[in-house]
């Protein structure tokens, strides 16, 4: 496969440490996104090029609009709603109040307005992490379990299938998916990275159904035709830990992309900790609101 270019437009340089989980917010068109390990949630505005910063007293992996005004975020200890008038966090669920060496990692909403939230070990565990769904009268399930880094998540155009990335095993898998009951089934890989590659991370779908896969430690994002498993784009970028993308703009025809500085004792990567846009020729989906009901 030749690789189409793509010019990636750097648009805030290193601001974060462990950038992830970029979202758009269609109703504000702006870009909420998170810095894991500084304990922030900014909010970009691209119009004015503005980038505002929430400050936390612990971690913040994932960050999505709610239908009332709302932000639900994914928090080291539990999901809590944020009101950004008042600054006030409010505690939704804390299913691992029992596992305090787990963490929340990426989350992201279904097309019917539930929200779903995976845990990773903080100690390195294997397997101890779960995927968990917030339905919209507030009511938790875990729906997988096992999992070792929960990490990016999306849903096919016709909301048929919902995928999940589990990182450190280097798989990506696809679940038949129910919309109306948001219940899962039939959990199968459909794409494997090889170590050369890095370890697939957050994820983007887009309106044809292709998946656009961050690549961390691997420089880049690809996309993939999940029915055959095949790349067909590849966009590469300066920094080296690419960690998740996400479809934004009016159009939606814009990715976002977030990375991570270097650890320690790792080279030292000039762009890491960017945040990035990339104009392309395809639209993503639209992202999905939480929607609570009363």
């Amino acid at each position: 496969m030749d690789d189409i270019f793509h010019e990636p437009e750097l648009l805030i340089d290193g601001a974060a440490t462990l950038a992830e989980g970029p979202c758009w917010h269609a109703e504000r068109n702006r870009l909420l996104w998170v810095d894991i390990e500084e304990n922030r949630l900014h909010l970009y505005d691209p119009a004015a090029n503005r980038n505002d910063t929430v400050q936390f007293d612990r971690h913040v992996s994932a960050a999505v609009p709610t239908a009332d005004g709302n932000i639900l975020l994914a928090m080291r200890n539990g999901m809590f709603l944020y009101d950004e008038s008042s600054g006030m966090l409010r505690l939704v669920a804390d299913p691992e109040a029992r596992i305090p060496t787990n963490r929340f990692n990426d989350g992201k909403c279904d097309p019917a307005g539930r929200f779903w939230a995976g845990t990773m070990s903080m100690t390195g565990e294997a397997e101890a992490g779960s995927l968990y769904r917030l339905d919209r009268k507030g009511k938790v399930a875990k729906m997988v379990s096992g999992l070792t880094i929960s990490n990016g998540l999306g849903w096919s155009p016709d909301y048929a299938t919902m995928y999940l990335v589990d990182s450190k095993i280097r798989q990506v898998f696809a679940f038949d998916f129910d919309v109306e009951s948001g219940n899962i089934a039939n959990r199968r890989p459909i794409i494997r990275f090889a170590p050369e590659d890095g370890l697939p991370d957050g994820m983007a779908v887009d309106e044809n159904g292709m998946l656009w896969i961050a690549h961390w430690d691997g420089g880049k994002v690809s996309c993939f035709d999940p029915k055959r498993g095949r790349i067909v784009d590849v966009i590469r970028f300066p920094a080296r830990k690419v960690t998740s993308c996400a479809f934004g703009g009016e159009r939606l025809d814009e990715l976002y992309v977030t990375t991570a500085k270097s650890g320690p004792g790792e080279p030292e990567d000039r762009y890491g900790g960017s945040l990035f846009r990339v104009k392309l020729g395809v639209k993503g989906m639209p992202t999905f609101e939480y929607r609570q009901e009363n």
